[in-house]
């Protein structure tokens, strides 16, 4: 059966002032009226029932999750007790599902993507199910036909086609690369053979336990010691002890790019995974000026800006272009467009000068 796993233990600094560290991006309203971690569980709520539906997120952030989720059992959404990247969330919900259903296939996305058409999604995932259940050995990832030649995402090299199945093409996935420099992000893009990578993956879950096993054996045997103790009263203390012991690592490093079958389903949906403000130009539509307006603005000789803000707060502009303009609260953050990227630096100076009221 169909089980799935929804990360949700992102900080989402990039996203600073509007995301903070008692709120972050999953748990915002960035695209339509719903959370993004809601969106992430409505794509998948027909394929999966709540009771094979689980969600790992920060630990002091599972009543959050609880809240915006309240359809799922409160004990399928479990709270990290510190962060530790994607492999070890990847792993543990793994081991739980495991312990539940052996022969488990396991569908594994972040809580904060935006997908569209959601039925294209759920038909890419019902191919990559059927992909897992054929080739039980094989680690399924998503690719997506890039736009432009980013440097802020991972690619996959596809290799030859495999099948093609309700008109979704599967190939082999030869090399995994992360974040690129521009020229060579030009040349995967121009090659036609790259996707990017969306960190959406299939596989069973004995399968990725197997991988984990063989390549990251201290992580394996540590979630598999946290299963054990899942019914038990030690379950608390043992998620602890074991999880703030294990190094940080991603999927991506830790098992998928030496794995040694991987198959890439080709995405047929529209995939953004929202990484900073600019995102919102993608998903928003612009005024006759170019800007991308979420406030209460008035401007003249305003172009090509996105400016955010409270409802009741009103965001006024004279003479600026290409500009990042946030207000949330007791922050307004300013900022080059250019410098989007940087955003998260200005999280991490407030933090050295102990100014976490900001955070």
């Amino acid at each position: 059966m169909l089980h799935a796993l929804i990360m949700a233990g992102g900080g989402g600094t990039r996203f600073w002032p509007r995301s903070r560290q008692k709120r972050p991006k999953q748990f915002l309203s960035l695209a339509g009226e719903r959370t993004l971690i809601q969106q992430a569980h409505d794509r998948i709520e027909a394929q999966v029932p709540p009771e094979r539906t689980w969600v790992i997120t920060a630990g002091m952030h599972r009543a959050e999750a609880q809240l915006q989720l309240a359809a799922l059992p409160g004990d399928r959404i479990i709270g990290e007790p510190c962060g530790r990247d994607t492999a070890p969330c990847v792993g543990l919900g793994a081991a739980l599902i495991a312990r539940q259903d052996p022969s488990a296939v396991m569908l594994v996305m972040p809580a904060d993507h935006v997908i569209e058409p959601v039925q294209d999604f759920r038909r890419a995932a019902h191919v990559a199910e059927l992909m897992a259940e054929e080739n039980p050995g094989a680690l399924i990832t998503f690719g997506i036909v890039p736009t432009f030649p980013s440097t802020g995402y991972g690619y996959i090299h596809r290799g030859a086609l495999v099948t093609t199945r309700q008109g979704i093409s599967v190939f082999r996935a030869l090399k995994f690369e992360e974040k690129p420099v521009a020229e060579r992000a030009e040349r995967f893009v121009g090659s036609g053979e790259y996707f990017w990578n969306a960190g959406i993956f299939v596989w069973k879950a004995a399968t990725i336990l197997d991988q984990l096993r063989q390549r990251q054996p201290k992580l394996h045997d540590a979630v598999q010691r946290i299963a054990a103790a899942w019914s038990t009263p030690e379950r608390e203390a043992v998620l602890r002890r074991e999880f703030e012991a294990l190094d940080r690592i991603s999927i991506d490093f830790a098992v998928m790019q030496d794995a040694p079958e991987v198959l890439a389903v080709q995405a047929p949906y529209r995939w953004d995974d929202v990484g900073s403000w600019l995102a919102l130009e993608r998903m928003q539509p612009q005024d006759a000026d170019e800007n991308t307006v979420m406030a209460q603005h008035v401007g003249l000789k305003t172009r090509s800006c996105v400016i955010v803000g409270d409802a009741g707060h009103l965001i006024a502009t004279v003479g600026v272009s290409d500009l990042l303009i946030i207000q949330d609260g007791d922050v307004t953050l300013v900022a080059d467009r250019r410098d989007e990227g940087t955003v998260k630096q200005i999280v991490e100076l407030l933090k050295k000068q102990g100014r976490e009221k900001y955070l």
